[in-house]
């Protein structure tokens, strides 16, 4: 008599339990083959290398550009630039943001005053408002401010003519930009600051505008890198900036085309790094928004990178 531990279990009886399930096949991740992705990188690629043998081959003294990048009065024409860019910026943003309450206003006079405003500066082109601003002594020969009287001539510099022609013009599209920010909060938000006794103007400064950033910060960034370049125009009002450095140095050694590769390389510079700035002050406005933050350009290079090296060792796997 055989033993009963000896007995095989029963498989699939009828009323018995189910036998072991057969472990699954492992499954074979093939990747998928995207060659219209790899023709379209070798095209761009090779028109890519064309245009740098083009540039390479050309009648341009690359050593000129390499000693002029550093010269005395670049640099001093960049700091100049950078210099005019950020005092017309920030006249620009605080005067978009008295012009953005104005025209929100109930009071009719504030917000028609506001509306004209805006009407007139993004009406008629930058240049223009630099000449209206630097001739402005065709029309009053002094100024009399009551504690401070000159010539027109004197105290309109080109300085100031650029200040005044770039900021005022700049704050017609920040007033623009901060309605529309300032619109983009709930109004329901207002209202409860409102019924905890808050003031317009506290609700505005605590409650509403912390919350606009997020929406004004990225093009007040884009109006920023625009009026870095927009500066190059203060040229034609004598204003010593990196363009007019340019043009000052290639009409005395006729190198035209190294001088403005030159000014070229500083204007990528100064937007490359503002633009890496405003980047990161738009991923700390959306702090309150995203539970997570947008990953850093080294975290994107870094997940790109461990991205292609598991598709590497995926690709190998497959292969043996």
């Amino acid at each position: 008599m055989s033993d009963v531990s000896d007995a095989e279990p029963p498989r699939d009886r009828p009323g018995g339990p189910p036998g072991p399930a057969a472990p699954p096949e492992a499954i074979k991740a093939v990747p998928v083959r995207h060659y219209g992705r790899w023709l379209g990188a070798l095209v761009v690629l090779a028109l890519l290398a064309l245009l740098v043998r083009a540039f390479v081959g050309a009648d341009i003294d690359w050593g000129v550009v390499g000693e002029y990048l550093d010269h005395d009065t670049i640099v001093e024409g960049a700091m100049a630039t950078l210099w005019i860019t950020l005092v017309s910026m920030a006249l620009g943003v605080v005067l978009g943001l008295l012009l953005a309450v104005m025209r929100l206003s109930r009071n009719p006079v504030l917000s028609s005053v506001a509306w004209g405003y805006i009407w007139f500066f993004r009406g008629t082109p930058v240049l223009v408002q630099l000449f209206l601003w630097y001739n402005l002594s065709f029309v009053f020969e002094t100024v009399n401010l009551g504690f401070y009287k000159d010539e027109m001539n004197d105290f309109m510099t080109p300085f100031l003519a650029a200040l005044l022609g770039l900021g005022l013009n700049e704050a017609a599209y920040m007033a623009e930009i901060a309605r529309a920010g300032i619109l983009s909060v709930d109004r329901g938000q207002t209202e409860a600051a409102h019924a905890l006794g808050m003031s317009n103007t506290k609700t505005m400064r605590r409650i509403v505008l912390p919350q606009a950033m997020r929406v004004i910060i990225p093009p007040t960034g884009n109006e920023f890198i625009n009026m870095l370049k927009t500066s190059s125009l203060a040229y034609a009002i004598q204003y010593d900036e990196l363009f007019r450095a340019n043009d000052t140095i290639s009409s005395r050694n006729l190198a035209v085309m190294e001088l403005l590769i030159v000014a070229s390389v500083w204007y990528l510079l100064l937007t490359t790094v503002f633009s890496v700035g405003q980047y990161y002050l738009e991923r700390y406005y959306a702090r309150g928004v995203d539970r997570t933050p947008p990953p850093t350009p080294l975290q994107r290079i870094r997940a790109q990178l461990t991205s292609f090296r598991v598709r590497s060792e995926v690709t190998k796997g497959v292969r043996v």
